[in-house]
């Protein structure tokens, strides 16, 4: 079956297959990978983009999703596109002139997993056209707490209709119907259903806070920072990742199959208040 997961937006890669423009690409932001990749090769009119109109047909071949907004999202799809532009980006050598730009794309990729602010974002890296993938050199691997991914997204509708598949909506983790509904951090009643605590993936294991007042808890070490990385849970004190936390609480915690076609607010805004 697959998973439920909110708040989706992902940056992607296209690859051109028209044999008259080979080898070029584009990189975009979407809430809804299936339907974008339509929308480029049905051309501008379509709500595609000028620079991929006429020019299909498109592959997505790899997606990067799990940013924390859909404003941060849009800054990666900026320096992803303009890396020579990018302040952060300085250190990343141009194209040479044997390097194909897919190449260049991907090496730029790399670069940017391990530079600050990214490198710190739960981020998850999906190539959808296993054919196309390419092993990262070994001095840019992702940092470990960035897994990598294979296969299709599904669209869930906004409505909480049923996926492409026609797969029913996953109920909610066995043990976790009946958990007290105060936050284990701050103790204060958690009062927005829509907006669900997160859970530890542990089994039997009580916790259930504000996203805000848990990355709090586990900054307590690294104070300079805004995002972490891992920390022991309170609730169970195993030592987790807050991007398996983020995976879990998004429904993803195995393998990302299904997102919703909408992006809103997100706890980091609570962090900024």
């Amino acid at each position: 079956m697959g998973a439920k997961l909110r708040d989706f937006c992902g940056v992607y890669l296209l690859l051109c297959a028209n044999p008259r423009y080979r080898g070029r690409v584009y990189v975009g932001f979407t809430v809804a990978p299936v339907r974008r990749e339509g929308q480029h090769n049905a051309g501008r009119r379509c709500g595609g983009a000028r620079n991929t109109s006429g020019r299909g047909p498109w592959q997505m071949v790899l997606i990067v999703h799990g940013f924390p907004s859909d404003v941060a999202a849009l800054r990666f799809e900026w320096a992803w596109q303009h890396p020579h532009t990018s302040r952060r980006l300085t250190h990343v050598r141009r194209r040479t002139g044997q390097e194909t730009r897919y190449d260049f794309h991907l090496r730029v990729l790399a670069h940017m997993l391990r530079t600050a602010p990214w490198c710190r974002l739960p981020l998850t890296i999906r190539w959808l056209k296993q054919e196309y993938c390419r092993d990262f050199p070994p001095a840019l691997q992702p940092p470990l707490h960035m897994p990598l991914a294979f296969g299709q997204i599904r669209v869930r509708d906004r409505a909480g209709g049923p996926s492409e598949g026609g797969q029913e909506e996953p109920s909610p983790p066995e043990g976790q119907e009946s958990q007290a509904q105060c936050c284990t951090i701050c103790l204060k009643r958690l009062q927005d259903m829509n907006d669900p605590p997160l859970r530890c993936f542990h089994p039997r294991c009580p916790l259930a806070a504000h996203p805000a007042c848990l990355a709090q808890e586990f900054l307590r070490e690294e104070p300079q920072q805004f995002l972490p990385v891992e920390g022991h849970c309170p609730g169970c004190k195993n030592l987790v990742l807050w991007g398996d936390l983020i995976r879990y609480h998004l429904g993803c915690y195995g393998d990302l199959e299904e997102v919703p076609a909408s992006s809103q607010g997100h706890w980091t805004q609570e962090l900024q208040g």
